[in-house]
């Protein structure tokens, strides 16, 4: 029996991930004996300051990484969207498995969905991102930073007296929450972060039995897809200091790619779309990021504090 190690975070919705990529590829390989590690990372040891002031690029994976690259673990699990785009020398993506829905969606206490929030109404997030397109659907919305996993934030959604919250269906539904989801947003009000939904696979790049054995997991159309929308971020070289979003989908044989750059309270949303090839896809991601910028997005990414929040809980450390 052959033994490896695959590292993941401890919260309940990262051992949901590693425990389904470790069923997988059981499944497919019944003679590995994989362990789980669980690995503490800057991000789980800071919880309680916004992401955006600590630098919140990698600080979910980069002890694990270190991990990875140390031969502590053989392979990674990450919700996509907190792994850069950029990887340390010698990690690669080894595999991406089939992508779950990667809409938002909004809890809410009274079941009220998004256009029946009261004015006023407090809504909670650890999101740039979603801050941003919210407040530039609904400016009266009272956006109330909000950190922790899935489980902490929907007991905050009484604990803080908040109106509603919102989450990425993803992981409610792979914890079972599903039925708490009072609407999902549609793309035109919320539009995914990089990778939402998708789960990935970091192996060490000259490891060859590892990267034959994910591989038998990886869901070609999804490693598409996101790999043209972390092409479009890794152009715009934002992160988790500035709102964007992108969203790659499959449209009559090519990939249809839709993107946004925001200013923190919502008052500029700057979005476009493009389609091609799909034997291209990290072209068009490249290419929708010129286009954003050729439409005022660099602007934003040169001044990512401005304007300042005007609405809601200021974010304070």
């Amino acid at each position: 029996m052959n033994r490896i190690k695959l590292g993941t975070r401890g919260s309940a919705l990262a051992l949901w991930q590693a425990n389904h990529i470790k069923n997988k590829l059981s499944e497919i390989h019944p003679d590995y004996e994989i362990e789980i590690k669980n690995i503490k990372t800057l991000g789980d040891n800071i919880s309680d300051i916004p992401l955006s002031q600590i630098g919140g690029d990698g600080i979910f994976v980069k002890q694990i990484e270190i991990a990875l690259l140390s031969g502590e673990i053989d392979f990674a699990v990450h919700s996509l969207k907190d792994l850069p785009t950029s990887l340390p020398d010698g990690l690669v993506i080894g595999a991406i498995t089939e992508r779950n829905d990667p809409s938002d969606v909004l809890i809410s206490k009274q079941n009220l969905d998004f256009a029946h929030l009261p004015k006023g109404a407090k809504v909670g997030t650890s999101s740039l991102r979603r801050r941003s397109q919210i407040l530039h659907a609904r400016k009266d919305l009272n956006i109330i930073e909000m950190r922790g996993n899935v489980d902490t934030r929907l007991k905050k959604l009484e604990s803080e007296d908040l109106d509603a919250i919102i989450l990425a269906y993803a992981g409610v539904e792979r914890l079972g929450y599903a039925n708490l989801v009072t609407q999902k947003l549609p793309y035109d009000i919320s539009l995914p972060a990089v990778g939402q939904g998708a789960l990935c696979v970091e192996i060490r790049e000259n490891d060859k039995e590892l990267n034959d054995l994910v591989r038998n997991i990886n869901h070609s159309d999804s490693f598409a897809t996101v790999k043209a929308e972390r092409a479009f971020l890794k152009r715009l070289g934002g992160g988790c200091r500035v709102p964007i979003a992108a969203l790659g989908q499959i449209v009559n044989g090519e990939l249809k790619l839709t993107g946004l750059v925001g200013d923190r309270d919502g008052q500029t949303i700057i979005r476009s779309d493009i389609s091609g090839s799909m034997e291209n896809v990290e072209f068009i991601g490249e290419k929708l990021a010129e286009v954003l910028l050729g439409m005022g997005a660099e602007s934003i990414l040169d001044n990512p504090l401005n304007p300042p929040l005007l609405r809601g809980n200021p974010m304070t450390t």
